[in-house]
Formats: C-alpha cells, sequence, structure tokens
C-alpha cells in the first residue's frame, strides 16, 4: 500500500509478487495474507483481464454477430462487475483452505516429533532457567520430578558472585546425587552453561541445554498456580525446564500446543481445525508410550483414552489419599471410573514394579487369563514368559488363537512380552554446542557446527547452534541433491551439522546449510566484515504493472538457500 513501504519493510519481498495462483506454496499464501490484514500489501486473485475477456468474446461469437459492439461491451462490463469479483472470492476461499491445510499438516508433524522426543528418565537432577541481572533460578527435582529444593545463584555478576554460585552448585550436586543438570536455551543460557562446565562437576553429570519455548506460559499457567501456589513463576519455569528433560510429552501436555513454537503461521489458519488436528496428535502419542500412573499429572492423564479431565482428577485425588495404585485392579476403585472407562483405559495405564508384571506393559487386563493358561500349560510364571524367549518360542500361537483373538492378535501381544514397558522412543542423547560460541557476533561464514532442529517449514528448517537465535536451512540447502519436502530429511529434535553460510547481525537472521560444499554469501554478494549491519536481501525495486496488463510474473527463483535469506525469513512475516 502507498506510503507502507518503511512500515512494511519485512513483506518487502512481496511488494511486486506476481505468480500462478494453483501453484502458490502455503507458505507464501499465508505470508500475502498476513501483509494484507495488517494494511501493507494489497491482493488480488483474477486471470489476465486480456486473455480472460477473449475467452468470453470467443464464447459469444454468434451474439457478437447480431449484437456487435453492445455485446463486446456487456461483456466485458460483465466481466470487471460481476464476474472477476466472484471469481476472486471463491479463489480466493479455495487457496485460504488449501494453505491452512499444508499449514497445520507441517504443525502437526512438528509437534509429533517433539512430544515423541527422547526422554532422560526418572533421574535426580537439577534444572536452571538463566539470567543475567535476576540471576539464574535453580531447582533441584526428584526422579519422579517432584520439586525438593529451589534457590537463585548468580554466576555472570562477578567473580565473588560466581564463586559463591560455584560452591552451591557443586554442594548441592552432592547432597542430592545429582545425574544431569538442564539449562534452558533462552537469555543467558550458553553463559551459564559454560559456567557450569566450568565447576569441574565430574563426567558423571551430564549438562544439556533444553529448548525452554513455552515455559514461561506453564508458569503463569492454572496448572502450574495449582502445583506451586506459594512459588514463584521464575520456580515455576525452572521445573517445568527440567521436567521437559525428563519426560518432554510428560510437561508438553500441559502447554498449550500453539505455544510451543513449532509451527508455521499458526495464528493465521482455521483455529478450530488447527486444535482439532493437534489434539488428535497428543492423544496418539500419549496412547502410543502409555502413562505411569502413579506418576502422571492430571492433564496428561486426561488425554488417556477413555479418561477425561474429571476422571484424571479423581485418580490424582485417589493416589493422594489413598497412595500409588499397587495393581490395575485397583483403578477400578477411582469414583467415576466404571467398566467402560476402565475398558478403554488400562491397556494405556502402567504400573512400574507391580506384583503382576503385566501391569507395567501393554497387554490389556482382559488378556490376563490368556497368559495364565499359558503359563499353566508350560508350568513356567509370567515372569519367566516375559524375560525368556525360549520359553516364548515354545508356545504354540494357534492353539490359544479364537474368534475374539486372531493370531495377528496374539503376535503383536507376544512383541510387547518381549519388551515389556518399555519406552518406545528412541534413547537420549545430548548435544552440546561447539564452545565458545554463544553470540550471533561470534558466527562467521564457513563454521561448521553441531545444532539442534527446532522447528520444521514448507521451505526450510530451523536450527539452534547455541546462540539464542535459529538459522535456518532452507529447503535448497538441504542437500547436494534436489529436495521436495524438508519432513522427509529433518525431524524437531533431531541433531545436525551445518556450515554457516550468512551472517545478518542488524536483523538477527543467519543462514545455514547442510550441503556437503555449500556457497557462502560473501563469495557472491562480496565480503561482509563480522558484525556488519548490512541487509542481506536482494534489491527489490518494485514495478508498476503497463496498462491492464499484471506485473511480469516473478518467480520465486528456486528460493536459493543462501542467497535468499531475507526472502525465506519474509515467508515467516520476520
Amino acid at each position: 500500500m502507498k506510503g507502507k513501504e518503511e512500515a512494511g519493510a519485512k513483506f518487502r519481498d512481496y511488494f511486486d509478487w506476481s505468480e500462478t495462483a494453483s501453484k502458490a506454496p502455503s507458505h507464501r499464501i499465508l505470508a500475502i495474507r498476513r501483509g494484507e490484514g495488517e494494511m501493507i500489501l494489497t491482493m488480488s486473485v483474477r486471470p489476465d483481464e486480456a486473455v480472460a475477456l477473449d475467452k468470453l468474446e470467443r464464447r459469444f461469437v454468434k451474439a457478437q454477430a447480431l449484437g456487435g459492439e453492445q455485446v463486446k461491451l456487456a461483456t466485458k462490463d460483465s466481466f470487471k462487475r460481476l464476474l472477476s469479483v466472484s471469481m476472486e472470492t471463491t479463489a480466493r476461499l479455495d487457496l485460504k483452505k488449501r494453505a491452512d491445510k499444508e499449514a497445520i499438516s507441517v504443525f502437526a508433524t512438528n509437534l509429533r516429533e517433539l512430544l515423541l522426543a527422547p526422554a532422560l528418565g526418572q533421574k535426580a537432577i537439577i534444572a536452571i532457567d538463566p539470567g543475567f541481572r535476576t540471576g539464574c533460578k535453580l531447582v533441584v527435582l526428584d526422579p519422579q520430578g517432584k520439586l525438593l529444593f529451589d534457590t537463585v545463584i548468580y554466576p555472570t555478576l562477578g567473580s565473588r558472585q560466581q564463586g559463591e554460585a560455584k560452591q552451591a552448585l557443586v554442594g548441592i550436586c552432592q547432597q542430592f546425587s545429582i545425574a544431569a543438570i538442564a539449562i534452558g536455551n533462552g537469555t543467558a543460557g550458553r553463559e551459564t552453561e559454560s559456567f557450569v562446565r566450568s565447576c569441574g562437576l565430574g563426567s558423571e553429570i551430564t549438562v544439556i541445554s533444553v529448548n525452554e519455548s513455552g515455559a514461561s506460559i506453564y508458569s503463569a499457567s492454572e496448572a502450574a498456580r495449582e502445583e506451586f501456589p506459594d512459588k514463584d513463576i521464575t520456580v515455576r519455569g525452572a521445573v517445568s525446564i527440567g521436567r521437559r528433560l525428563m519426560d518432554p510429552l510428560a510437561e508438553l501436555v500441559k502447554i498449550d500446543p500453539k505455544s510451543i513454537g513449532v509451527g508455521q503461521y499458526q495464528h493465521d489458519v482455521d483455529q478450530k481445525t488447527l486444535k482439532g488436528s493437534l489434539d488428535d496428535v497428543v492423544l496418539s502419542c500419549v496412547n502410543g508410550v502409555g502413562v505411569e500412573i502413579n506418576t502422571a499429572s492430571k492433564q496428561l492423564l486426561s488425554y488417556v483414552s477413555g479418561l477425561n479431565p474429571r476422571l484424571a482428577e479423581a485418580i490424582v485425588t485417589h493416589r493422594d489419599e489413598k497412595g500409588p495404585f499397587k495393581s490395575r485392579k485397583e483403578i477400578k476403585e477411582v469414583p467415576g471410573i466404571g467398566p467402560k472407562a476402565f475398558e478403554q483405559a488400562a491397556g494405556f495405564l502402567r504400573i512400574r514394579d507391580a506384583a503382576n508384571p503385566l501391569d507395567a506393559s501393554a497387554v490389556h487386563p482382559e488378556r490376563y487369563k490368556l497368559f495364565e493358561q499359558m503359563t499353566q500349560d508350560l508350568s513356567v510364571s509370567v515372569k519367566d514368559l516375559m524375560t525368556s524367549s525360549e520359553k516364548r518360542a515354545a508356545v504354540d500361537i494357534q492353539k490359544y488363537a479364537t474368534e475374539e483373538v486372531g493370531e495377528p492378535t496374539l503376535m503383536d501381544i507376544f512383541q510387547e512380552l518381549a519388551r515389556p514397558g518399555r519406552d518406545p522412543r528412541q534413547q537420549f542423547e545430548a548435544v552440546q554446542f561447539k564452545e565458545g560460541i554463544d553470540r550471533i557476533e561470534d558466527l562467521r561464514e564457513g563454521m561448521k557446527l553441531p545444532g539442534i532442529v527446532t522447528n520444521v517449514t514448507a521451505f526450510g528448517a530451523f536450527v539452534d547452534v547455541g546462540v539464542h537465535q535459529d538459522g535456518l536451512v532452507h529447503i535448497s540447502q538441504f542437500s547436494d541433491s534436489f529436495v521436495k519436502d524438508p519432513k522427509d530429511h529433518v525431524k524437531v529434535g533431531q541433531k545436525t551439522r551445518v556450515t554457516v553460510t550468512e551472517v545478518d547481525v542488524a536483523r538477527k537472521r543467519i543462514g545455514l546449510s547442510m550441503k556437503s560444499q555449500p556457497e557462502l554469501k560473501s563469495k557472491t554478494e562480496g565480503t561482509r566484515g563480522r558484525g556488519s549491519d548490512k541487509s542481506a536481501s536482494r534489491s527489490n525495486q518494485a514495478r508498476k504493472p503497463q496498462g491492464n496488463r499484471p506485473a511480469k510474473t516473478q518467480k520465486p527463483q528456486k528460493d536459493l538457500g543462501a542467497n535468499s535469506l531475507s526472502d525465506a525469513f519474509g515467508k515467516l512475516g520476520l
């Protein structure tokens, strides 16, 4: 829009843009719509007027023979006043639906990967929410995630405070037999991590940087206030950071998925459809992994099939009053859980160290009698059947197959026996960022760095390399060969190694590449010094359309990775 060139600089890649609507990717459609909504851009969706009129006139050639110029004028008037407007309304709606569908699919895929990220497991840990002026909020969690102790240390305010912080940290690690330290990756995260690693805690204590996106949302939520009514929101945030290291799924279900930050234009798509899709993902993940009933929060329990928030709260209340559940049968004693709810939920609820080993597996209580029959026939115990592959091999599955329980079901059950209660998520591996690279100013083109994928979009992936600002690996920089869909190559939470191709300190943009021999920005647009504030984007002079013809179609130039960092960030409206 006229006069908005400076205010709408983040949309400048679209100031003079034209392309075929059917080929426009979802992120570009949503970016342009956002610019239009912010009164920066004007957008039209219509065919070339000359081409459209030619087709219409040829369609009414017989009428023209009778009416001549009058029919021609009427055709042109009807197109401009009626038909083109109606076409644009329909086309806009179709484009929005398609863009929403693709964006929601990207969000759902990313959320699934994040929820199913490897878990550290039940270990005593320290969690730190970093800060400069206000200090670092430190909490100690027991293996079940219960808050044992909290304090504040100041490792960045001077040598005296740093010495006191080191003494306190070492003492706490010894007192509580700490196995790992989780540090939020926000402000002062890298500085705090460097301090912790310099304390000489020993190789037996793992130091891990944790993505804290959404932790502040949880700390101010009703769930956090209910759990920690007498604690500051910073302490609650530190607890959330620690728990998401221990079990990402159990902690992240307490947060609105839209606040986790793994989507693409999540606030621009249809919110009802988005919520339904994300809820389905959470349900699928929770039931696929299973829930330890004696440690799960009511938020996590509410996602178990057959349960709802009311029943989940009843389970937690019963657990607090009567003590931990010792068997699945005791779940029936919870007020409100009838036969149907138990039938649906029991197979997804686990009881670790129960008297019956099957209570810790995904085997449903309805099948317990079947296993009892097997153990009687083989003269072994259920535990023997679960731990010995030889004894399982001696079972003739066909002998126990019925109309109700067929061979495929029995095969699935035996696979579960081979790994009773085992977490289906991958084994946890800590990622350590490169030392000495703490700020965007520390980056140089050509650096090769370890990183973690934090978000995957239709046009690329964002990677955390430890400088408080995620870098972008454009789809054209994924591989030496052609890549059609980023989701086929990387996933949220995946460890990777990238090369820095461009650094724009002023606009806080980092270009990265996964290619074997990436092309650096300085080689194509001149060498730019460390910390330069020059814009990384290409020049985009607005061109005015001539007459009734639209602006010349500007192709996306294959979204040229490192050479179009500004373009790619522009697609996110950043």
